[in-house]
């Protein structure tokens, strides 16, 4: 049993490193890809710690645009270190995070929400994201729940949203090929086509440009969506990779290890997409 994506507390997880590392074994995988937002600390950490027994991959989830839709990237470097000018990339990627951070803290106080980005920040660690600014708009009282935070304030329909500057996806790539790493489309259900034979045509698309994975089994989809992404990546020729999404405590029933709400066991061919380079 293996699982491709998962975070850690370094970016928007509850779990640290080290949690992550001995809930995956007590789970019974054999190998676990962090892929935490713009930062391999979590990785990093958990590598210096010892993974006990288990095989661990370094990753990371980029956020790209691609057709006036978010679309967040996987990015595996399973057998070589990602390159220094990848790292001067990524940080030019965290400086505008943290633009998109102020400009949303500013709006929430001119909405009148009492927040301040350093107490966001506290949250954050080594990267703070609207994960973070929705638990102080629970714990402050301006929201019920996180799901409340996004629809009120932070999320794409939000009063306080502000877009990010993020590349697009053509041109995150080549940068992730260059660096030496693998790249695969996560979770694309949540592009929100909710029409297959358009979303076939963007996948096919995505295909022209050089993506050579997609996230296949994830936590999201339903086991009839599981089937035709499969179909969908041997029809392209994708690779077809896969991960539950795991953010501990604060996506509550996910289960390391499994697809499907935690119905479908994520199976080990997933880490042939890291064969045959």
């Amino acid at each position: 049993m293996v699982d491709l994506h998962s975070h850690t507390v370094e970016s928007d997880g509850s779990y640290t490193p080290e949690e992550l590392v001995a809930t995956a074994v007590s789970e019974g995988l054999t190998t676990l890809a962090i892929t935490d937002h713009d930062t391999f600390s979590g990785y990093e950490i958990a590598a210096q710690a010892g993974s006990g027994g288990l095989r661990l991959i370094r990753g990371i989830e980029l956020n790209t645009r691609q057709g006036g839709r978010s679309v967040h990237l996987l990015a595996y470097f399973v057998d070589r270190e990602p390159t220094a000018k990848f790292r001067r990339w990524l940080d030019d990627m965290v400086q505008a995070r943290r633009r998109r951070n102020e400009a949303l803290a500013a709006k929430l106080r001119d909405l009148g929400v009492d927040i301040q980005l350093a107490e966001v920040e506290k949250l954050g660690r080594t990267l703070t994201g609207r994960p973070h600014f929705a638990r102080v708009l629970v714990e402050k009282g301006y929201a019920a729940d996180r799901d409340e935070a996004f629809d009120k304030f932070i999320g794409e329909t939000g009063r306080a949203f502000v877009e990010r500057d993020a590349p697009t996806l053509a041109e995150t790539l080549p940068v992730v090929a260059e660096a030496g790493g693998i790249a695969s489309l996560a979770h694309p259900i949540r592009l929100g086509y909710r029409d297959v034979g358009r979303e076939e045509r963007m996948l096919g698309g995505l295909r022209g440009l050089g993506l050579p994975a997609i996230e296949v089994y994830h936590s999201d989809h339903t086991v009839p969506q599981i089937e035709r992404y499969q179909a969908l990546a041997n029809k392209y020729g994708f690779r077809a990779t896969g991960g539950s999404d795991f953010h501990g405590s604060y996506k509550p029933g996910i289960r390391l290890g499994y697809a499907a709400n935690g119905t479908v066991v994520i199976p080990d061919s997933v880490t042939a997409a890291f064969q045959a380079r």
